[in-house]
């Protein structure tokens, strides 16, 4: 019997075929879904804005899974950019962007433009741009990838690394991820997950991942998103994740 969280997600998605486009994955993996696996709650709950504790409330329900503020908004900056970054935005994300708040903080401002930019953006538009800057006739126009990044070519050692590091927390490769590890919407998830307890791990450990797998490479890879000729809905995108990946930076080198 399905249960009360993936029948919200299918009912807020408007099917279980709609469900799996907006996750990029098969209709029939998720029709043989009894509930939301718990590698997949961060990116259903992006894709349709039901709440991981609904979701799944064995995993985040309960008090002793409860996270302080900052923690949960370091989750959902990681898991607003892994959705942005493993699909181009449809209408329901776009609808929740356009009410995110800024400040006057650099990242706040940030924030104030991507809600800009998603107020009344056409999903079509959004669509080809995101495959202009990702995929392309070839290749796109970026590579968001850590082994492109540190050695010039994919599936190189930094990402064999990356695997034996997962593989030690307990992290693996799930089923219809077509993607490497190594892959920046897929290194956002994994932290949002150890940040919200999808994925078990110590402050330590997710420094370790950050420092090893995130910082030589990723914020490179968002001043050029900021750049990139095809970019426009996704320059704010890019300011985001450059002035985020700082602010992790400093805060990780505070903490180790």
């Amino acid at each position: 019997m399905t249960d009360q969280g993936l029948q919200e997600a299918i009912r807020a998605a408007g099917g279980v075929t709609e469900l799996a486009r907006r996750i990029g994955i098969s209709q029939p993996s998720v029709s043989n879904w009894l509930r939301v696996p718990a590698e997949r709650v961060l990116s259903v709950e992006a894709a349709t804005g039901v709440g991981r504790d609904v979701l799944r409330p064995d995993l985040y329900g309960g008090q002793d899974r409860q996270i302080d503020d900052i923690e949960a908004a370091r989750g959902q900056e990681y898991a607003l950019l892994a959705a942005l970054l493993s699909r181009a935005p449809d209408a329901a994300l776009l609808k929740r962007i356009a009410k995110l708040r800024g400040d006057s903080t650099p990242l706040g401002l940030a924030h104030a433009a991507l809600a800009q930019a998603a107020n009344g953006a056409a999903v079509e538009t959004l669509e080809r741009e995101y495959f202009e800057l990702f995929v392309g006739v070839g290749r796109g126009e970026l590579l968001p990838y850590g082994s492109y990044y540190l050695t010039g070519f994919l599936n190189e050692r930094p990402l064999a690394r990356l695997r034996e590091d997962l593989s030690a927390l307990g992290i693996e490769r799930v089923e219809d991820q077509h993607e490497p590890e190594d892959h920046a919407a897929i290194l956002c998830e994994i932290m949002a997950g150890m940040i919200g307890g999808q994925f078990p791990a110590t402050a330590e450990q997710q420094r370790q991942i950050f420092e090893k797998h995130l910082a030589p490479w990723m914020g490179r890879f968002f001043a050029d998103l900021e750049t990139a000729k095809a970019a426009d809905f996704y320059r704010p995108v890019g300011a985001i994740g450059r002035l985020f990946i700082e602010i992790e930076s400093e805060a990780f080198a505070l903490s180790g």
